[in-house]
């Protein structure tokens, strides 16, 4: 066992350090998601989980159906507007009124302004009551303006209305909103999908039989056979059948994946074309599918740095847009305009220059790139971090489990006893690390077990800092240490069989004395060398971090062609590693386990944690590699970097056009006769709206 081995156990000060880190993310709040125990959370699990995704999904389809609803009425009405206003009189070559016209313009024009105008009049109120003036701030600003002075005009005072402008702003600010929240609704769908993915009904293993019941009634301990074709109704654990599961809506793996007993099931994932039986673990709030709406949901209302930089803009465009529209009226009745003509010009400006499509920009992305990263195994804690892996130099790897398969099989079992063979040896090593949560320590008690070793208590179990664990055997102090442990203390290593290729030593000391060694061989991932690859044509550097010993990280390092790497470095020294390679000037992305190697995670400039389907909750990096597969980390910076590409481009396009409009909307050309009505001025920035909505949906993951 290298210095690799119990790693797991970092002391309590290398949790905290990583866990101020974690606490200090805008969406960190994700280590814990318990329910009260007992018949409450049973029932209320998946329930709870259609909820949570559902509050803002059912809150932006009724705006879009209010939306919806107010502009046909609002366009209804605005019809007999437009055949009373004299403009569009002469523009068609018709003529025609009657006694009283204009006051019934007015009422036709204030229902619209009541009705029509509603959602910005009553969210004008909320702007400045939060002193947060914006978008419905500006737009009601226009339409108010508009509708007084057209009706001081209908009684009495000089000048003319301009009600035809006044009903058409409204209708297509009302158009434009009622897009936008369809496009909202549509950069949630991934989301939904997830939500709907669990089945409605189990089959219940009982002592008669079975019998079907409500996915909700399921609750830990209870048994469940799963037919060919079927989803799988909550996580657990096969304890009868193999079979082969599409977990690919869940953790973005196209292939299906051979299941067999002992093997953990996804709650959501497909059965393949044989009977299973399943014994449930977590249901509800405790599932992974529920763990992963959570995070997805949180990483799509946090906000990183590009989406605080846009609402700064959004802030400084909306007093552009007061101090533009008040300058323009001043200017336009000191030039000598009409007042409807300086007041049009006002309007026209206050609403083109509304930042709507700026406050869109990055969350409607956000949305996109979020659920679709979590369909392909991609779960985003820190959007900050996420976005600024287009910055990553260097991606340093864990060797266990990330680099290699993590699966070790026993290749060596040596007994310097003459009164212990390797069968007592297996069992002295399986009963201590039947404590540990190590890959090395589970091998080992699935070695024994497969040999059908008795397993034993043992008491007084210690971890030996990365070095080993420790335990009393049937009264007697035993080790299981690395071979960095042995020479730190200066034992002589005694064994007589060497090990050849990527295998770990695990070292047996009784009493501080060697009686015997087990080898574990471990495998090199196959996408491992398709990453690397792929990153060092992408001009990233790869290096590897790992408490094994020098010869096993050279023969890691040379197959894998990598850049570099740091050998038989204790969890804690990690973090200083990290440091070193950022004083060089390195942006770092370090790729653990989540726990293990929190120390390095917290100091990385971006934590990755691998770790596979439902330890999800256990992880506490940046982004959570579902699938622990190293080409996820290409995916990743590939995405990101579109991701922020995405950002960019909605900026432009929320912003941009205001560098052109906002002068045409003031009237700067009015002399060459190009000049821009309100109705216009709210078109353009309703395209603009929509236009960063459609982009955001064109993100691709690959």
């Amino acid at each position: 066992m290298e210095n690799d081995h119990n790693k797991h156990h970092m002391d309590h000060d290398q949790k905290s350090k990583h866990d101020d880190k974690i606490n200090s993310h805008d969406n960190s709040s994700h280590g814990k998601h318990q329910m009260a125990n007992g018949k409450k959370r049973e029932e209320q699990g998946r329930h709870q989980n259609h909820n949570a995704n559902g509050d803002h999904s059912d809150h932006h389809k009724m705006m879009a159906k209010d939306f919806k609803k107010r502009f046909i009425v609002s366009l209804a009405v605005t019809v007999p507007i437009l055949a009373l206003s004299p403009l569009i009189q002469d523009l068609i070559g018709l003529e025609f009124g009657f006694t009283g016209d204009k006051y019934l313009l007015f009422v036709l024009s204030g229902f619209i302004f009541f009705y029509g105008g509603y959602p910005f009049l009553k969210g004008i109120f909320k702007e400045l009551g939060d002193l947060k003036p914006g978008m419905m701030t500006l737009i009601a600003l226009a339409i108010s303006v508009a509708f007084f002075y057209s009706s001081a005009v209908v009684f009495g005072l000089r000048g003319k209305f301009f009600f035809w402008e006044l009903a058409t702003l409204i209708d297509v600010m009302l158009l434009g909103h009622w897009i936008e929240m369809r496009s909202v609704m549509g950069a949630s769908k991934a989301l939904e999908k997830l939500a709907q993915l669990m089945p409605n009904e189990a089959h219940l293993i009982t002592d008669k039989g079975t019998k079907d019941v409500k996915v909700n009634d399921l609750k830990k301990g209870d048994k469940v056979l799963i037919k060919a074709g079927e989803k799988i109704p909550a996580d657990g654990v096969i304890f009868e059948g193999e079979t082969h599961l599409d977990e690919s809506m869940l953790t973005g793996e196209s292939k299906p994946v051979k299941k067999s007993p002992n093997d953990e099931v996804i709650g959501g994932s497909v059965n393949g074309d044989n009977l299973i039986k399943v014994e449930i673990k977590e249901t509800g709030e405790d599932s992974y599918l529920s763990k992963v709406i959570k995070l997805v949901k949180s990483a799509q209302s946090a906000k990183s740095k590009t989406q605080r930089l846009a609402d700064k803009a959004a802030v400084v465009l909306t007093v552009i847009a007061l101090v533009v529209g008040s300058t323009t009226l001043i200017f336009w009745l000191i030039y000598g305009s009409d007042i409807s003509f300086a007041v049009e010009r006002m309007a026209t400006v206050m609403v083109i220059t509304c930042p709507h499509a700026l406050g869109l920009a990055i969350p409607l992305v956000n949305a996109v790139s979020t659920s679709k990263a979590a369909k392909n195994g991609l779960l985003i804690r820190n959007r900050t971090a996420f976005e600024n892996s287009r910055k990553i130099t260097m991606v340093v790897f864990d060797k266990t489990g990330t680099l290699t398969e993590g699966s070790f099989g026993l290749s060596l079992i040596e007994s310097l006893e003459k009164d212990l063979d390797e069968n007592d040896m297996l069992k002295i090593a399986s009963s201590i690390e039947r404590n540990s949560e190590h890959p090395i320590g589970k091998s080992i008690v699935e070695g024994a077990r497969k040999k059908g070793i008795e397993i034993s208590d043992v008491s007084d179990f210690n971890v030996l800092k990365g070095e080993g664990v420790s335990a009393k055997f049937e009264g007697e102090e035993y080790k299981l240490v690395s071979r960095k442990y042995m020479e730190r203390n200066g034992i002589e290593d005694t064994s007589k069989k060497g090990t050849e290729g990527i295998s770990t030593e695990v070292y047996i000391l009784r009493n501080d004395e060697i009686i015997g060694k087990i080898s574990l061989g471990d495998r090199i991932r196959e996408e491992s060398f398709e990453a690397v690859k792929m990153l060092q044509k992408n001009g990233k550097k790869c290096w590897m971090l790992t408490g094994d010993n020098e010869r096993i990280a050279k023969e890691v390092s040379e197959s894998l062609k990598l850049d570099g790497y740091f050998a038989e470095v204790l969890p804690h020294e990690k973090q200083e590693k990290i440091k070193e390679l950022q004083k060089n000037g390195e942006f770092v992305a370090m790729t653990g386990d989540g726990i293990n190697d929190a120390p390095a995670l917290a100091q990385a400039d971006i934590g990755i944690a691998v770790g596979s389907g439902t330890d999800v909750a256990a992880e506490t990096a940046d982004i959570i590699l579902v699938n622990s597969n190293p080409r996820d980390i290409v995916d990743l910076i590939s995405f990101g970097e579109a991701t922020y590409k995405k950002m960019i481009q909605n900026l432009f396009w929320a912003t941009g056009y205001n560098v052109v409009a906002i002068p045409l909307a003031a009237g700067v050309l009015f002399g060459v006769g190009i000049v821009i009505s309100p109705a216009v001025g709210a078109g353009l920035m309703s395209l603009s709206t929509v236009i960063v909505a459609i982009n955001a949906r064109f993100l691709k993951i690959r």
